[in-house]
Formats: structure tokens, sequence, C-alpha cells
């Protein structure tokens, strides 16, 4: 028994909507605009532990050019944190010859709670026995230079994880942080005017800060000054922004409590679910499960969950998008099916007619007309729900019958058709005969039905459409005088 085309494309609809979003939700797992997006538009406060040291312009004016500072400035410095009691310090300068210091300040910048930058590639020549972490100063940067990520973990030439310098300053600070070279989100800060995000670092060295400011902090001495060229990166904001600065929200990210990511089987359940529902709701309600979907990412990023709305959305998107596709297959074959047998009609058999004619010289056309006599007294004596009963069975025996290529169509009340594909003379009878012999038992309950066929086939006599058809038609109505003589 066949179905009518729009039950059977909904029958397709939920399984297509099933695979299409499973292979959404593989290959777009993470929402990174999203995220981005919210991350500028909900910053994180500043971390209170954490504080910058900030090499300016003025520390510069005071003490000339970087690359000519004497070891003991920085070793003022720490002595000035030292005594603040700070946890941790991380040098985001050029110290390459640290070796070649002086015994003292050897020993106080060889310290584990000194961690030390490394540039990306290279690596500090250190004696044996130094006890100082290193960590790769290296941020992330995305394009048009924004940083926007970074990791724990970086891969030297030869392969071998080198830890990060947020990473070893997190670690120093009691943070367990593996080390991992998937990109982590750079959690962005808003400014807080009741706190002093930068100190500069010619104020530490002369001891002019407050210890109360320093103690228990993890600190940060960088790069601050506009005036040198290559110390800023832009920030998820667009804003420019000291390297040091965006290595401290590094840090801070850390420090925070994780931003969790939803696992991918999860990610592609949720996916599923929302595409299949949207196809089982049906109308415009999918859009609103994608809105739904979007709208949820906001309250999950608050506590620190990295949702993908935007490829849940999408998914419940894609499933209004098959129910959109269901009807407008449903709308363009409306005119064109026979919502009963789920056949063509007589527009869908002249459109099938007209695009096979011209093709007739090489592949024959032929044409079985099927006439249902006894039809009428099924309707008359058991109801018309009989009546599309004997007609489903007729339909399905014609469809099970016929040949690769050849199409079935409903021609009239009681009445069918078969376009018959590449079938000369030769062909025409034989195949006839078997139609004739597949419906020749047909029966409904007590009444006996009879099926009358006849055929006809391009050739020179045939010369349009019409011809074809009164030709089979002639045909049929002989075979149904010669059934009425022969009784």
């Amino acid at each position: 028994m066949r179905s009518s085309p729009e039950r059977s494309l909904t029958r397709y609809m939920v399984p297509a909507a099933a695979l299409l979003a499973a292979g959404l939700a593989l290959l777009l797992p993470n929402d990174d605009r999203l995220w981005d997006s919210l991350n500028r538009a909900l910053p994180s406060p500043p971390d209170p532990r954490v504080v910058v040291v900030g090499i300016d312009d003025a520390s510069l004016r005071d003490y000339g050019r970087l690359s000519g500072w004497p070891r003991e400035l920085y070793g003022q410095a720490l002595r000035t944190l030292d005594e603040a009691g700070v946890q941790t310090i991380g040098l985001d300068v050029g110290l390459s010859d640290l070796a070649q210091s002086e015994t003292g300040l050897a020993d106080l910048f060889s310290r584990p709670n000194v961690v030390l930058a490394t540039p990306p590639g290279q690596t500090l020549d250190l004696p044996p026995g130094w006890r100082s972490p290193t960590g790769v100063n290296t941020l992330n940067t995305g394009p048009g230079g924004t940083v926007r990520s970074f990791q724990t973990a970086y891969k030297d030439r030869s392969g071998a994880l080198r830890p990060s310098f947020a990473r070893q300053l997190a670690v120093n600070a009691g943070q367990p942080v593996p080390l991992d070279t998937t990109p982590r989100l750079l959690r962005h800060v808003r400014s807080d005017p009741a706190r002093l995000s930068i100190i500069p670092f010619r104020d530490v060295v002369n001891g002019n800060v407050r210890f109360g400011d320093l103690q228990g902090r993890v600190v940060l001495i960088g790069l601050t000054a506009e005036s040198l060229p290559g110390a800023t990166r832009r920030d998820a904001a667009g804003e420019v922004t000291p390297a040091v600065l965006l290595q401290a929200r590094a840090v801070s990210t850390l420090l925070g409590a994780p931003l969790l990511r939803l696992p991918l089987w999860l990610t592609l359940l949720l996916c599923v679910a929302v595409a299949v529902g949207a196809v089982l709701v049906r109308g415009l309600w999918g859009f609103v499960i994608a809105l739904a979907a979007l709208g949820l990412a906001v309250p999950l990023w608050q506590v620190n969950v990295l949702f993908p709305g935007m490829t849940v959305s999408l998914a419940a998107i894609l499933g209004t998008a098959l129910v959109g596709l269901e009807r407008w297959w449903t709308l363009r074959n409306l005119g064109t099916r026979d919502p009963l047998t789920g056949f063509g009609n007589r527009l869908a058999f002249t459109r099938a007619v007209e695009h096979r004619w011209p093709g007739r010289q090489g592949r024959p056309i032929g044409l079985l007309l099927v006439d249902l006599s006894g039809f009428r007294r099924v309707n008359e004596t058991y109801g018309r729900a009989a009546g599309d009963e004997v007609l489903r069975g007729l339909a399905a025996r014609l469809q099970t019958h016929k040949r690769r290529g050849d199409v079935v169509f409903r021609w009239g009340p009681d009445e069918f058709a078969v376009l018959l594909d590449n079938t000369g003379p030769g062909d025409l009878g034989p195949l006839t005969e078997k139609v004739q012999r597949t419906l020749e038992d047909f029966t409904y309950r007590d009444l006996s039905l009879r099926a009358s066929v006849g055929g006809a086939t391009t050739g020179p006599e045939v010369r349009t459409p019409t011809e074809l058809i009164e030709a089979a038609s002639r045909s049929r109505y002989r075979m149904k005088y010669q059934r009425e003589q022969g009784e």
C-alpha cells in the first residue's frame, strides 16, 4: 500500500533532522564568536590577587633605555616586593644574562617564587641548580592582532611541552593547572576605578608603595610604556592593552572559577533534541526554540559554563528549515499527485509524456491504460472507504509488477495509466498480457472486479501524445468488448 507524498516525506524528517544536527554539532562544537561577544558584554571583575608593576614611560625617563638597565634595579624592586610579603613574582622582561649577575643578585633572582618569562622558541641560559621556574610569555593572537585565548602549554620546535608564563604563576599561587595545548578563553576584565590597576615600577624601586596593596599578591613586572613598539596587543574589546596586562588576565582566568565547556556528546545530544523538536512542533516554533537556546547562553555564562548556544540555535533552525522544505515539496506536488495512491495524476502524466516525447525515436514510449469494471458496485454496496481500499490494492499490484523506468499514474476515478520506458511493438503484447494476468483474480469480499488492459506504443502512425492515448484507449475498449462478448 502506498502512502501519500506528504506522509511519506514526513516519515523521513525526524531522522534527517537528527543526522544533520549531529553533523552540525561535530562541525561546530564551539561557539567562539558567541563567547567572545559574551566576554566583551559581561566582563569579569578584576582579581584583587593579581597586581601589575608597570615599566611605564616615566620609569624609562628616569632610568634610561630598558636594555641598559643595571640588574640592581630589578634586584631593588624584588627586595621591596619581598618586604611587602608578595606571594609570587613574575618577571616579563628580557633578562637573558641573569646567570652572569653578581652573586647576591643571582641568589635574589634564583627562587621558587620568582617566575621568569621566556620568548617563544627561546630558553634562558641558566646554570644548574637555578630554582626559578620559567614560562613562555606568548598569547594566542587572532585576526587583527587581537588576543582572545591563551594556553597553559606550548610546543617547542622539538615537540616538547613548555609551560606558559601565566600557568607557572598560577601554580606558584597554589592553583593546580595541567599542561594543555587546548586554547582557553581569556577572560575580559572590566575596569575598577576604586582600584589601582598598575603600580609604576619606579615607585616599587623607591619603596613608595603601600605594603597592604602587595601582601599575599601575585605580582607581574612588565612593560606598560606606550612609546616602545611591540609592548601592546588588542584585547577582546579591541582596546590597545599592554601585553603584561593580558598576561595578568590570563593568570586571573586560571586563578578564578574555570570556564566549563560542554562535552561533545552533550552538545551533539542537545542539537539532535532541538532539531527533532523543531520538526515535531512544526510551524515557526523552531525559531522560538532557537531564540531560547541562544538566550540560555547568557545565564550559563554567568555561572562559568560555555554553552554553544549558536550551534544549538542553528540546529533548531535546521529542523524548521526541514519543515519548510516538506511543505514546499507538498505544495509543489499537490497539483500533480493523487493523495490516495501517491501516484501522479493526469497533469503529472502529461508532463512526463512531454518530457520523454522528443527521445521516442531512440527509446520508444509505450502506454498501458487499465480500467476496473465493477468499482461502482463496491462504492454503492460497502461505501467510499471500501472503494478507496480497492484502489490502493490495485495501485499496489501495478507498482509491484512494473519494470524499472516505468511510471504508474492515476488516470481517472477507476482508471490507471502505466507509461512504459523503451517499449516497442514487440514488447508491448507480452507486457499487456502480464499486467492482465496480474489483475485477473482481483476481488473485494463477495464482489468480483474485472480489469481491462489496453496498450499502445509510438511508431510511424503515432505522431502526437494524443494519438498514443487514443490508440491505447481503443485497445482497452477492444479488450473490454471481447471479454463481454466471450461471456
